[in-house]
């Protein structure tokens, strides 16, 4: 699209525990990654499912609250942003979560139209 669009830019999107997010977000902006996106989401992996009651009826709670963090980086911060996240939101524990990267084709900034690595 623009002049920038065949830059390499990558997707990081991680899921993580939501009492991680602060470590995570400052992780980030001392890797020189402080843009991102947050979700909350539901999921189940590894985690164990836990019983609940309430009202007297047991229930199975098997869709655990996350943060989805997605960050768009060049692809020479990749590594860095994933070892940050990961050091992060480490706890040693079932449940911490995952990290994915992908490929960007482009980027474009919505307000001025710069695409590439000037749109992130």
């Amino acid at each position: 699209m623009g002049e920038n669009a065949d830059a390499d830019l990558e997707l990081v999107m991680a899921i993580v525990r939501p009492e991680k997010l602060s470590d995570v977000k400052a992780a980030l902006a001392k890797a020189g990654a402080p843009s991102l996106t947050v979700t909350q989401v539901s999921g189940r992996g590894s985690q164990p499912a836990k019983t609940s009651q309430w009202r007297g009826e047991e229930y199975v709670v098997d869709l655990h609250q996350k943060i989805k963090v997605e960050i768009v980086v060049e692809s020479e911060q990749t590594d860095d942003v994933v070892a940050a996240i990961r050091e992060a939101a480490h706890t040693g524990e079932k449940g911490d979560g995952k990290i994915f990267v992908q490929p960007v084709n482009d980027a474009v900034q919505v307000r001025n139209g710069d695409s590439g690595t000037d749109a992130i």
